[in-house]
């Protein structure tokens, strides 16, 4: 666990100094989406894909997450301003002062839910839909509910793109999950509520797994693994981290 909170990078960080830097270093003001000067060849972006997924495998086991990983495009996902750093193991800009999470924390989170490959997934918060593409490779079929209108429209349009017909994308509320398509069998979180919504363990399956980041600041977070065991949630794994708050009625509980 030391070795973890050494390396460990935020996900999907937005905070001031964090974008400031962004600013600094880019020139990129605010959410606009940078266009790169010159477009990076596929070839480049699959040896680094490659050379990403080696660095992950001293954390990750899983192999069906690794070969997502490798398979996935991550820099599709991202602005063109940042192309060259797609495969780095670091929270990238988005835009809407979101971030596309670590890879580190992709894999990890998608690991925790121990797919097989049928499953059905709530994933709230699509962001980029880089994570959703990750869980359509190692599950059945994936619900993911996003609060940002065009974060959602964004995401939507690179996954139709490259194919994925087990995505499916909503514009809502992620605090009140998606009880249309309930139970999952796991429900993945990528953004931070001070406690768990009480609707999302109503929307898991009994026996299903739960991964999510929880605390009262982003200074003070952890990502949590549980199991729903009649009925409650049992905490099994947890990693420091540091995600963007839970909008919406999350900030009202």
């Amino acid at each position: 666990m030391d070795l973890r909170r050494r390396r460990l990078i935020p996900a999907r960080l937005s905070h001031w100094f964090f974008l400031a830097a962004v600013i600094l270093a880019t020139g990129c003001l605010g959410d606009s989406l940078c266009l790169a000067s010159e477009p990076i060849d596929e070839f480049t972006q699959a040896k680094r894909r490659r050379a990403l997924v080696e660095l992950l495998k001293k954390e990750i086991g899983d192999q069906r997450v690794l070969a997502a990983v490798l398979k996935v495009p991550r820099h599709r996902f991202v602005p063109g301003r940042y192309q060259d750093q797609a495969y780095a193991n670091r929270p990238l800009p988005i835009g809407e002062s979101q971030t596309i999470s670590q890879p580190f924390i992709v894999a990890y989170m998608t690991q925790a839910l121990k797919l097989t490959g049928k499953e059905k997934v709530l994933e709230v918060g699509t962001g980029s839909g880089y994570q959703a593409a990750i869980l359509a490779e190692t599950a059945g079929e994936v619900y993911s509910v996003e609060i940002i209108e065009s974060l959602s429209r964004r995401a939507g349009k690179v996954l139709g793109q490259l194919g994925y017909k087990n995505v499916h994308l909503k514009v809502g509320d992620g605090f009140d999950g998606w009880r249309e398509h309930a139970p999952y069998d796991a429900v993945i979180v990528t953004a931070a509520p001070a406690q768990v919504p009480p609707p999302l363990v109503e929307q898991l399956k009994e026996g299903g797994r739960l991964s999510i980041p929880v605390g009262e600041s982003s200074w003070d977070q952890d990502l949590i693994t549980y199991v729903k065991r009649r009925g409650r949630l049992v905490k099994v794994d947890t990693l420091p981290v540091r995600f963007v708050p839970m909008t919406g009625k999350a900030l009202r509980k």
